[in-house]
This record gives C-alpha cells, sequence and structure tokens, in this order.
C-alpha cells in the first residue's frame, strides 16, 4: 500500500517508475490523496491499471473540514483493509500525512521514500514537519531522493539510504535519432531550448524571460502542467511555447527536436533538496543540458563536466551560447555514457527492494527473540 500525495496519472515520475516494477511481482495499491466530488456515499475508486497495479481514490464530500476529512479516510481505509492480514501488507509513504489516517495499524514493514523536502514547499501543511519526525520515528526503512536529501536527514534514522533519480536508458535513448518531431514542435523552427516536467514554484520565471528576451531568435520550448501559479504569471512571448503535459511515451520524440535542455530552478530551500529526474533523462537523450546549480545537479553532473552550471541570467545565457557554438560531441557522449552505464531504475528498484527484504529479516527476528 503506497500513500502519495502525487497522482498516478500526473507526471510520470520516481513513484511511478518504482512501484510499477514492484507491481511486477507483488500487489501494489497506490492511494492518492482525496477527491472532493461524492455526491452520495463516500467510497474509495477503483482503477486498475495492470492486474497488480491498482490505484485507489478516496471520494469525498465536499465542504468537510480537515478532521472529517481525516474521519472519512480512516473509515474508508479500514473498510478495504478489513479482511486482511496486515503481516502481508508493507506500507510504503510518500507524503507523511497520511500517518492521519494510518498511523494505528500494524504491517510487515513501514518505508518511507522521503523524494523531496516537502515542507519547503508552497501551501505545504503546517503539520507536515511534525508528520515527518513521527514517520521517521515509525519507519523501517528510510530512502532519500538524493545525495543532499540524505546528509540532510540521515541522522533522524538508522536505516537510512540514498537513492538519486534514476533513468530509463532505452526509452530515452530513442530521442538521439531522427524520429519525427510531434506536430505541435515541428512546426516551430530555428534553435530549440527545452524543458519538460512540472512549472510549479520552483520554476525561474524571469531567467525563461530574460532568455527569451536577449535571444528572440531561440524558441523555448516548455512542456509540462503549470501548478501552483497563474498561468498569466508566467511570461508570454513570441518565442516561448507551452505544450501543456505530455505523457511519458511522447517525451523522446520531442527531445530529438532540442538542441540544448534547460533546467531553470530557484535557488530557494524549495529546491535545497531536489534531484531532477529530468538530468540523466536529458542526457540519455543525447541532449546538452543548461542548469542552475541545484546541489544535486552540481554532484555529480556539474563536476564531471556533463552539466553546465549557472546561476545569474548573464551566465545562463553564455553557458547555452558556449554549448550551441561546440558542436564536437563525440567525446561529451562518450562520458554521457560512460557515466550512465550502471544507472537504471531497475538496478534501483532491485536495490531498494533489498534493504526492503533485509529489513524485514531483521523485523522478523527481532519478533522471534
Amino acid at each position: 500500500m503506497c500513500f502519495s500525495h502525487l497522482r498516478w496519472d500526473f507526471v510520470f515520475q520516481r513513484p511511478q517508475h518504482l512501484l510499477s516494477r514492484f507491481a511486477m511481482e507483488t500487489n501494489v495499491f497506490f492511494l492518492e490523496e482525496p477527491l472532493f466530488n461524492a455526491e452520495d456515499e463516500e467510497q474509495i475508486s477503483v482503477d486498475s491499471k495492470t492486474a497488480q497495479l491498482t490505484i485507489l481514490r478516496p471520494q469525498l464530500k465536499a465542504g468537510s473540514d480537515q478532521s472529517q476529512v481525516i474521519s472519512s479516510l480512516k473509515t474508508l481505509l479500514a473498510n478495504f483493509l478489513s479482511t486482511e492480514d496486515l503481516q502481508d501488507w508493507v506500507f510504503w509513504y510518500y507524503t507523511p500525512m497520511a500517518l492521519q489516517f494510518s498511523q494505528h495499524y500494524k504491517p510487515a514493514l513501514v518505508v518511507f521514500d522521503c523524494m523531496d523536502e516537502l515542507s519547503a514547499f508552497d501551501f505545504a501543511p503546517k503539520e507536515l514537519v511534525h508528520m515527518e519526525q513521527k514517520l521517521m520515528q515509525t519507519a523501517d526503512v528510510v530512502f532519500t531522493g538524493g545525495y543532499s536529501l540524505y546528509e540532510a536527514k540521515k541522522h533522524q534514522h538508522n536505516n537510512i539510504h540514498a537513492f538519486p533519480s534514476s533513468i530509463d536508458k532505452e526509452h530515452f535513448a530513442a530521442g538521439r535519432t531522427a524520429i519525427a518531431e510531434p506536430e505541435d514542435q515541428a512546426g516551430i523552427q530555428g534553435t530549440k531550448l527545452g524543458f519538460f516536467g512540472v512549472i510549479d514554484e520552483r520554476f525561474q520565471i524571469d531567467l525563461i524571460d530574460y532568455i527569451a528576451t536577449n535571444r528572440p531568435d531561440w524558441q523555448l520550448i516548455l512542456i509540462g502542467p503549470v501548478v501552483k501559479i497563474p498561468f498569466d504569471s508566467l511570461p508570454q512571448k513570441n518565442n516561448i511555447h507551452y505544450l501543456g503535459q505530455k505523457s511519458y511515451q511522447e517525451l523522446p520524440a520531442y527531445l530529438a527536436g532540442w538542441d540544448i535542455a534547460l533546467i531553470p530552478f530557484k535557488m530557494n530551500e524549495s529546491t535545497r533538496f531536489i534531484s531532477p529526474t529530468k538530468t540523466p533523462e536529458y542526457l540519455a537523450a543525447g541532449v546538452r543540458v543548461v542548469s542552475t546549480p541545484i546541489r544535486d545537479v552540481v554532484k555529480p553532473y556539474g563536476i564531471e563536466r556533463l552539466v553546465s552550471i549557472a546561476e545569474k541570467p548573464e551566465d545562463f545565457l553564455a553557458a547555452i551560447t558556449y554549448q550551441l557554438e561546440n558542436e564536437d560531441q563525440r567525446e561529451w557522449l562518450k562520458k554521457v555514457d560512460e557515466f550512465l552505464k550502471d544507472k537504471s531504475w531497475n538496478h534501483t528498484y532491485a536495490a531498494m527492494k533489498k534493504q526492503i527484504l533485509l529489513a524485514i529479516d531483521e523485523s522478523n527476528s527481532r519478533m522471534a527473540s
């Protein structure tokens, strides 16, 4: 059972990569945050993605206050698990807030995959820090979404492991081939700078505006949903193209047409510990990358000279210009492939599974003694 603050059908990222692999070996139930659309009886809707992967969406009545929401979720979860032996279950948390309606259960194992410092995000619940502390005390094993987050959290748990963003190399390597660009991008002529991902409060809007203003001959392709910020706050110029959200399957075809890929995140508390999954995905597609100095991009990608790092807008512009003028990519691509050769979501999944099985064995040993 996975408790997630992200929806399965939103941007395909870490939870989907990992849990779809677990679902190849066991039943996985992915419990999303509630929808407030119940007209009569509150219930959990069931969406079977595969024979062993099921998305659960609680449907609650609109207008419920927080205590009513927690009570409803507790009841719905109890009904769902009423016939289950909890020793057959692993509880996997992405959101500590789910403890509010699940902490009284005693499953065989509790996993906390701490992929971000959620308390630093805009509109984070005020209880989040306290609930994360409780989850750290409850969890049998903790994973972090990057090395900087691991360094910040390692003193909080005695069984914590860093698993930074990984890569589905074969999928994104298709971007290196001469595949046809999607229709909404194919008609855009000129040098193309691209970004895909969630466009939210972490996105450096002013930097995009600066690039577009100073280089009107460059075309900026921005792919992804706009959340937590108003769309009309984004810069509107003839050379900025908002193409909306695309499926995971479509992304390599867009990458195939880009000259440079961008990681234009702000440098603040909300980005202090992020490990952008898009970094290795861009590289696997053979697209050169320019990023702001996000810690988990600087180390290792910047240090290994796989990604150009620039903080000030004028330096970001200069880094893009340098990469565009440096046309010989052969040595760079060799370094990229060497770096990525042992990185994959399959490897990450296998290493996580190993830690989970070790934790289960240790828990069984404690119970036996």
